[in-house]
């Protein structure tokens, strides 16, 4: 018996089954204690979810570089093991090394990081985790008008990067150009008209006009780009039934339902307040009673 666990002991096969169970159980305590310890200090969620991320990273590579050191006297035979049926695995696992590229695309290419609100494959959300395989977001819009969550969670392959268009809200300018139209009667004043709006989109929205405008000259630093009109403006067009006013603004990419509701309100008190100077216009149908002899 004595003689049995000694041979068991020394044999190279369980000597090294040990060491590697041993070495990634220390590898991933260490990566756990670090994780709930100092990780959850960090205040910025979206700095805490990157070095949990970085973590992770770091244990995995860690448990692949013990692998390499153990078995270092058998990776010859692995690697031409592994050349012969590269062809094969490379054409089954096409999406997979996609995927894979489009990770690291992500990540060394700046396309988009965790937080940002981000259009791909036909989906938008906020990206709530960036995968070696998937991107995760967090659904808005279908179904729910206003650029809010509609509670659906999609995993979407990193792949699309290279397939579709990748539209990002938050990256190098988060803010977006937003419009509302206003229509009037023809006997409005519309000298008036635009004044008033203007005023309440400058008392309204001036930090936003400000913080863009930052923003715009930090962007247009390293992108190349014509100047634009940051501040809000009002234009307007007309037919025969009634006057339209448009007013365009900078708004940030996560407030265009709450900001236009506000705008809404006080436009109406204005309107209210403006004696008879501005009249909301409406669509009109008459309706004629014709009596038949």
């Amino acid at each position: 018996m004595e003689n049995n666990i000694k041979e068991l002991l020394y044999d190279p096969t369980i000597s090294k089954l040990v060491m590697l169970f041993l070495g990634i159980a220390v590898i991933w305590i260490l990566i756990k204690f670090v994780q709930s310890r100092f990780i959850g200090r960090i205040k910025a969620a979206d700095n805490r979810h990157r070095t949990k991320k970085l973590t992770s990273f770091i244990g995995y590579f860690l448990t692949i570089i013990l692998i390499t050191t153990i078995y270092s006297d058998r990776l010859g035979g692995f690697g031409v093991a592994l050349g012969v049926a590269g062809a094969g695995i490379a054409f089954a696992l096409q999406e997979v090394i996609t995927s894979v590229a489009g990770w690291l695309a992500i990540v060394f290419g700046n396309f988009y990081k965790t937080g940002d609100r981000v259009q791909l494959g036909g989906i938008k959300g906020d990206v709530m985790d960036i995968g070696v395989l998937r991107t995760t977001l967090m659904e808005v819009g279908q179904w729910v008008n206003g650029d809010l969550y509609n509670g659906r969670i999609v995993r979407i392959s990193n792949s699309f990067v290279f397939k579709e268009p990748v539209f990002n809200y938050s990256a190098d300018f988060p803010f977006l150009w937003d419009e509302m139209k206003i229509p009037l009667k023809t006997e409005s004043d519309y000298k008036y008209a635009k004044e008033v709006f203007l005023n309440i989109m400058e008392e309204s929205l001036g930090d936003f006009a400000k913080n863009s405008q930052d923003a715009w000259n930090k962007m247009t630093q390293s992108l190349y780009v014509e100047n634009a009109q940051i501040t809000p403006m009002v234009s307007m067009s007309f037919d025969e039934s009634w006057m339209t006013f448009t007013l365009r603004y900078i708004v940030n990419y996560k407030m265009r339902r709450t900001t236009k509701d506000m705008l809404y309100i006080k436009i109406l008190e204005a309107i209210k307040a403006s004696n008879g100077k501005l009249k909301i216009a409406s669509a009109a149908i008459e309706v004629t009673n014709m009596n038949k002899n």
